[in-house]
């Protein structure tokens, strides 16, 4: 009798402990590490992700389920090295309940086996390699991934009389995977790849693989760059001359990026691309979303990197609201899962099987509008998985 009054009031006791012990994580602040190259030479994408995710705070306010949302923003200068090391401060040392950003593939690569070893969900919000929602079951995507629109883009082609491409992409992982899957739709639908061009990711020339380009005569130069590197391969494009020799660009849609357009000049007009967001996407939601982003960044216009953070934070925010703010990675991980909404980029939505955004891809077309240029789209491809997870 009195060994079961001792069990029983052992058990109260760690009853009553487990309630003191979710009662304190109710009063703590809910902490997001947003990891971005805010300096360096991807630094324009630090800028995108930061404004965006402190738009949607700005707009759906700082609590949340009854709990304060905290932001720790940390620059990772695009380095890999950096960025782990950075995850595992803000894991250990600010006890943060999700870790998001990652501007680059990587980036998230090097970060996903701290996520994994401490259940901290990641949200990419940016990087956009098929496999990185492989490296860790705590990773969540809402940025998009190259082989849904590289795909697109080949069928495109392969449908409007072109028929000889060249590639020509940036050596690393999204560049690798845009060579690799739009080549195999490309060729499967009957075209011929005549050269596969990767150029560096950092500090890039392009002029020696355009003159290439130029000497093979191709239908069409398909090309792929990172957010920001568009406006160099535009110019050299032009002072080569390809646009004089009859070489169509068409693009995975980073070339094209919204947040550089206008500068690229006439060059730019009639490129096509493919992607899943462009700033002149025609729903009431986007023209919202365009219209707060300028008022609150000095007429900026979003990119595809802006809107990746803007649902990214609506997954962090709609997962602790289903966890009642208790929070806790495998809850707030689940409850990310299978998630759905209205985007400014379209319907979209979390595979609750593979964590990865299914969206809308869009066929694009540079043109004119009340004389700016966007990115105007023309074809749409529904509810688009990523191909690399199909076979």
């Amino acid at each position: 009798m009195q060994q079961r009054r001792t069990l029983f009031i052992a058990a109260a006791a760690a009853a009553l402990l487990s309630g003191a012990g979710g009662a304190l994580a109710q009063g703590e602040p809910f902490r997001i590490g947003l990891i971005l190259p805010v300096t360096g030479p991807f630094a324009s994408t630090g800028k995108q992700l930061e404004a965006a995710a402190r738009l949607y705070m700005a707009q759906n306010g700082s609590t949340v389920a009854g709990r304060k949302v905290e932001v720790i923003v940390k620059d990772d200068t695009g380095t890999a090295d950096v960025t782990k090391r950075i995850a595992q401060e803000l894991v250990v040392n600010d006890k943060v309940d999700v870790l998001a950003g990652f501007g680059l593939t990587p980036l998230a690569l090097a970060t996903a086996p701290v996520a994994t070893q401490s259940k901290t969900p990641l949200v990419v919000m940016s990087a956009a390699t098929s496999i990185i929602t492989e490296a860790s079951p705590y990773i969540v995507r809402t940025s998009f991934t190259v082989p849904q629109v590289v795909t697109a883009l080949a069928d495109w082609a392969s449908k409007n009389g072109v028929k000889k491409v060249v590639s020509l992409v940036t050596d690393y992982g999204p560049g690798v995977d845009s060579e690799k899957f739009f080549k195999e739709r490309f060729v499967a639908n009957g075209g011929t790849v005549v050269d596969t061009l990767r150029v560096p990711l950092r500090g890039p020339d392009f002029a020696p693989f355009l003159q290439k380009v130029r000497d093979a005569k191709p239908d069409a130069l398909f090309a792929f760059v990172p957010s920001g590197q568009g406006s160099a391969l535009m110019k050299q494009f032009a002072e080569r001359g390809l646009d004089k020799a009859g070489i169509r660009l068409i693009a995975e849609g980073s070339v094209t990026d919204d947040d550089i357009l206008n500068g690229m000049g006439e060059v730019a007009h009639g490129v096509v691309t493919a992607h899943h967001y462009s700033a002149a996407h025609n729903s009431a939601l986007n023209k919202k979303f365009v219209e707060a982003f300028g008022k609150a960044n000095n007429g900026l216009r979003p990119n595809f990197m802006a809107v990746g953070a803007y649902d990214g934070m609506h997954v962090i925010y709609e997962a602790l609201k289903a966890t009642q703010g208790a929070g806790g990675g495998d809850a707030l991980l689940a409850a990310m899962k299978g998630q759905a909404f209205e985007s400014p980029r379209g319907p979209m939505s979390i595979d609750a099987q593979t964590r990865d955004v299914v969206h809308n891809i869009y066929i694009r077309k540079v043109e004119r509008v009340n004389g700016q240029l966007h990115n105007v789209e023309f074809e749409t491809l529904k509810d688009v998985k990523d191909p690399g997870k199909t076979r």
